[in-house]
């Protein structure tokens, strides 16, 4: 199903977001093109089922409807992981707390660690790479969540971060909704970016790990990117501004990931 023409049923609730809006690079450019072609396939059908499950306006009802209705067209390329990545636009549809790290990690399972394994597995390489992969996804789906714990909030009533983490340190939901964090929230933020920074420090060796050059490159500049946002997310305010890497910061990144990544192997 063409999930982004014209004539889809799904262009009601698109968001506009595009690949080059992401974060971190969904299609490198140094892959081959009909990897290329067979990724932005999947990267479509994600982005379609993410601005359902994210739509403001819709009921909940009305969103699980239409990811049901999805699942007969997902892309025929990595199947297996599209359906994972419906579990967690399902929760996300019907689910706006977590109550433990354990449970937010089951989340990053489904939403984060598919985005991974698909990868892998398009490209051939070994599956004993799928931990070391989870991980660095569930990083960087966690950055996003600490990027957008604001918009998260106000948009959609959602807090993407741990009920009893937010319980010690005397947090409350109408925190997220104030233009700068408090101390409390804070301490609550730096908690969870020392859980990413442990997460990273198990997904770096996974670069070297991945035969392909140019999938092994992108890996590596991911890395390399999200270690450079989480250092920026620990100096500033993510509820004062919109914090991302900048284009400078970004070819930086990428300009050391494509050493990290030829001198891997």
């Amino acid at each position: 199903m063409p999930l982004q023409t014209a004539t889809s049923p799904l262009d009601a609730f698109a968001s506009g977001k595009g690949a080059a809006q992401e974060s971190f690079p969904v299609a490198f450019w140094l892959l081959p093109p009909s990897k290329r072609a067979q990724i932005m396939a999947f990267y479509r059908f994600a982005r379609a089922a993410d601005d359902v499950a994210d739509h403001p306006s819709l009921p909940p009802e009305e969103k699980l409807r239409l990811l049901a209705a999805m699942e007969g067209h997902m892309p025929a390329i990595g199947a297996e992981h599209a359906a994972a990545l419906l579990i967690a636009f399902r929760q996300d549809a019907s689910k706006a707390r977590y109550a433990d790290w354990g449970e937010l990690m089951g989340y990053c399972h489904y939403s984060a660690a598919s985005v991974g394994r698909f990868l892998l597995d398009l490209f051939g390489e070994d599956r004993a790479l799928w931990p070391q992969s989870d991980a660095l996804c569930a990083a960087l789906q966690l950055l996003n969540h600490v990027q957008d714990c604001g918009k998260d909030y106000r948009t959609l009533d959602r807090l993407y971060l741990p009920q009893d983490w937010l319980d010690t340190d005397g947090v409350t939901p109408e925190m997220l909704g104030d233009s700068h964090s408090s101390p409390a929230l804070r301490q609550t933020l730096d908690r969870v970016l020392d859980a990413i920074a442990a997460l990273l420090a198990a997904s770096r060796p996974l670069a070297a790990g991945i035969r392909h050059r140019g999938l092994r490159i992108q890996a590596a500049s991911t890395q390399i990117g999200a270690e450079a946002l989480l250092a920026r997310l620990r100096r500033q305010d993510p509820l004062a501004a919109h914090i991302t890497l900048g284009w400078p910061m970004r070819l930086l990144c990428l300009v050391r990931g494509i050493g990290a990544g030829l001198a891997a192997r």
